[in-house]
C-alpha cells in the first residue's frame, strides 16, 4: 500500500456515510472523484433515504448497493428502484438534477440500506457531453475457488462489464469466503481497495474496515481473508488535469462551476418529473455530504 485514507463519517440519524474521497490527502483514485459508503442501517420506523433534487455537472454518479432499495429519478425523465446486483450509472455531462429516495412501500418489509455511491469525474474534452442514465443488472461474476468478484465498470483479468466508461475504470465488488484469496492486477494506473464486511489483507496487511487502501502502482499484490470478506476495488486511468468540486459540481474549469451555482440559483436547470415540489437549495458552503 502507498497510502490509507480514514474516511469522514457523519451519523445522518437512520444511517452513517463514510466519505472516504475527496480527502486532505488525495483527491482522486483514477477517475473516482467521490468515495461514499453507507450503512449497513435499519429504517425501521423512519422515512430512510430522503434527498430531494439536486444538480450535477460534469461528472457521473455510480451507485452500487449490497441491501435495500433507493427510487431514483432524475431530469431526463428516469425513474427506476436500484436494487442490489443492479449498477445504476448516471452521467451528468452538461447538467442533470435527480433526486434519491427510499421506496415507502418497501420499507415495512425491506427496511435496510447498506451501499456505496461513487463519483467519477468525466475526462477532459467530455466533461459537457449530454446527460444520461443507464441501469444494469447482466454484470459478469468472475470465480476462482473460494473467491468471486463481480465487475461493475470496467475490465478486470480478462472480464469486461456492459456498464458504460467515459475514462479507462476499474470497479468490482469481490466477495471471499473462508481462506478465499485473488490476485490484483497491476494494469490500472491507479487502484484502490475499500473492506465493507469481515476481514481481509493485502499482501499479508491488515485491512481496516471503510478505510480506503490506496496500492502501490504498477505491482500486483494479493487480497486475502481467514474468515471471508467483502471488499470494493476502485481505480483506473489517472487524469493529466486537476478537478475543483463545489458541492454537487465537479469540472476542471472553476468558471464552469460558477455558472451551474448561478444556474441552480436562478432555476435554469431541469426539474425532476413527478418530484417537483421541493429541492435543495445552493449551499454557501457546501456540506461534506449531500445525503441531507
Amino acid at each position: 500500500m502507498t497510502q490509507t485514507i480514514t474516511p469522514v463519517t457523519h451519523d445522518l440519524g437512520q444511517f452513517e456515510v463514510r466519505r472516504a474521497l475527496p480527502a486532505r490527502e488525495r483527491t482522486m483514485v483514477g477517475p473516482f472523484i467521490f468515495v461514499d459508503e453507507f450503512g449497513p442501517a435499519d429504517l425501521t420506523g423512519g422515512e430512510g433515504m430522503a434527498v430531494r433534487p439536486h444538480p450535477h455537472i460534469n461528472l457521473a454518479t455510480v451507485t452500487w448497493l449490497f441491501e435495500g432499495a433507493i427510487d431514483h429519478r432524475d431530469s431526463l425523465g428516469t425513474f427506476a428502484t436500484i436494487r442490489p446486483g443492479q449498477v445504476n450509472l448516471m452521467t451528468a455531462g452538461r447538467g442533470i438534477v435527480h433526486s434519491e429516495r427510499s421506496p415507502k412501500a418497501e420499507l415495512a418489509t425491506n427496511p435496510k440500506m447498506f451501499g456505496m455511491q461513487t463519483w467519477l469525474a468525466l475526462p477532459d474534452g467530455r466533461e459537457e457531453i449530454d446527460p444520461a442514465f443507464e441501469a444494469q443488472t447482466d454484470l459478469p461474476w468472475i470465480e476462482d475457488g473460494n473467491a468471486r468478484a463481480c465487475v461493475i465498470m470496467g475490465e478486470l483479468w480478462g472480464t469486461r462489464a456492459p456498464t458504460t466508461t467515459h475514462a479507462g475504470t476499474i470497479y468490482a465488488e469481490i466477495l471471499l469466503d473462508t481462506g478465499g484469496a485473488l490476485p490484483i492486477d497491476a494494469e490500472a494506473d491507479e487502484r484502490a481497495v475499500m473492506l465493507v464486511e469481515g476481514a481481509a489483507t493485502i499482501d499479508g496487511i491488515a485491512l481496516n474496515p471503510y478505510e480506503l487502501a490506496v496500492l502501490a502502482p504498477g505491482k500486483a499484490m494479493r487480497l486475502a481473508s481467514d474468515t471471508g470478506a467483502r471488499v470494493m476495488l476502485l481505480g483506473g486511468e489517472a487524469f493529466a488535469s486537476q478537478r475543483h468540486v463545489f458541492w454537487n459540481f465537479v469540472s476542471a474549469r472553476r468558471e464552469r462551476i460558477e455558472q451551474a451555482k448561478q444556474d441552480w440559483r436562478e432555476g435554469r436547470f431541469p426539474t425532476v418529473p413527478g418530484d417537483e415540489a421541493e429541492f435543495i437549495p445552493l449551499p454557501d458552503r457546501p456540506k461534506t455530504v449531500s445525503y441531507p
